[in-house]
């Protein structure tokens, strides 16, 4: 490889480009547009994008709500907000609960003083100054037990009713930033992740970003078809996860693209995990059972990026992808590690590995 620096590559702002689109198209900047616009622009979901532009510049909620069902049937959006009506109830419900709380102490203390004046008085005998203590403190104190009581059990049921909506919340989390197809992490949930990799500088000299594309998926697909196309990339992912630790991060980024976030590993060590997955994905049959066709060989490109070697998320993806192509122009099927000078290298033909 020659060892030239190219200039830095500018990395667009995705949010303002979504927030323009929406603004074009007359779109209200509410969460579950946002979502609909987004994976549009990010393309993992080719359907989407042709029925959104499909709408024009005239697109009504109802429409818009129709496509989310379709594409989106977990109902993230609404769920969301369905979840924070319920939690703000019961916190508003738990505020009013311990403000009884309040006032039953208050009336109770009151009691106390009003017992304590009692004692203190000289105008009561010390029978009937003692029984009427007696009886006020019996029975305020009684009460104040009563109604503890009942504030306990209270806050218990609203504790458990919110805890119950925070464990809904999270399996809606869990579902808006899974792939369907792969049920591997989507790109909203790569997106978050790769951004707190720089959350941690000590992290960073032993932490890769990993991109591996399947090659020639394209043609997979039109000579096979769709069907068979989403069986690969089933497989290729189940592959991969087979291969890394529990605590590897892995997402389908794109259509035939996976990344992976290792993090407690040198850069030798990272290079060893992509090539086992490169070489098991390589020995991996992809055959129909019944039809006994072979859809293989299915092999990878590999490319890696350690995040030292990168300022923030978006200039780590950056290289990461110049790694990645600089694996397609090598002959496909292998894994390239970046290095300073190979931006200016594979910056001509840029593309030229898509599709």
């Amino acid at each position: 490889m020659t060892t030239a620096v190219a200039p830095k590559t500018q990395v667009p702002d995705v949010a303002s480009q979504i927030t323009f689109a929406m603004r074009s198209m007359g779109v209200a900047p509410i969460p579950r547009n946002y979502e609909l616009f987004y994976e549009a622009y990010i393309g993992s979901n080719p359907a989407l994008t042709r029925d959104l532009a499909a709408l024009g510049n005239q697109a009504t909620q109802e429409e818009l709500d129709a496509i989310g069902a379709q594409h989106f049937n977990h109902g993230s959006g609404r769920a969301f907000d369905e979840a924070h009506t319920r939690i703000t109830s019961e916190l508003e419900s738990v505020i009013r609960v311990l403000r009884q709380e309040q006032t039953s102490l208050e009336s109770y203390n009151r009691l106390l003083g009003e017992t304590y004046s009692r004692i203190n008085s000289k105008n009561t005998s010390s029978a009937d100054l003692i029984q009427n203590a007696l009886d006020l403190l019996t029975k305020a104190t009684g009460d104040t037990m009563a109604h503890g009581e009942r504030t306990v059990e209270d806050v218990v049921q609203r504790s458990n009713e919110m805890d119950q909506v925070r464990r809904e919340l999270d399996e809606y989390k869990r579902i808006a930033n899974t792939d369907s197809l792969t049920r591997l992490s989507n790109r909203r949930a790569f997106d978050d992740r790769l951004a707190a990799v720089f959350n941690n500088p000590a992290m960073r000299p032993i932490t890769a970003l990993v991109l591996a594309d399947i090659d020639n998926f394209k043609k997979i697909n039109d000579t096979y078809g769709h069907p068979v196309g989403d069986k690969i990339l089933a497989t290729v992912a189940s592959v991969i996860r087979a291969n890394v630790r529990r605590d590897v991060f892995v997402a389908r980024t794109g259509g035939e693209e996976f990344a992976l976030i290792i993090e407690g590993n040198t850069a030798e060590e990272v290079m060893a995990i992509a090539e086992r997955i490169r070489r098991t994905l390589e020995a991996t049959p992809f055959k129909n059972s019944r039809t006994r066709i072979n859809y293989g060989p299915v092999t990878v490109s590999v490319g890696i990026c350690m995040a030292s070697s990168a300022e923030d998320a978006g200039e780590l993806y950056h290289k990461t992808d110049v790694a990645l192509y600089g694996a397609k122009n090598s002959g496909r099927n292998c894994t390239v590690l970046f290095e300073d000078g190979m931006q200016k290298e594979f910056t001509k033909s840029w593309l030229i590995y898509k599709g």
